[in-house]
């Protein structure tokens, strides 16, 4: 087990990306539903 924790890790980049597409993703779910909720509650004119 001793190998494996002294393994370099190269990988670690991927959390970056990961981690800022899922914070995109909820802002963009975030602005969605503000959009279909105020879209209904101020109908057009």
């Amino acid at each position: 087990m001793g190998f494996l924790l002294a393994a370099k890790v190269w990988h670690y980049w991927l959390s970056f990306a990961i981690f800022g597409t899922v914070v995109l993703v909820l802002i963009a779910y975030g602005i969605g539903y503000l959009v279909k909720v105020t879209s209904n509650k101020y109908p057009k004119q």
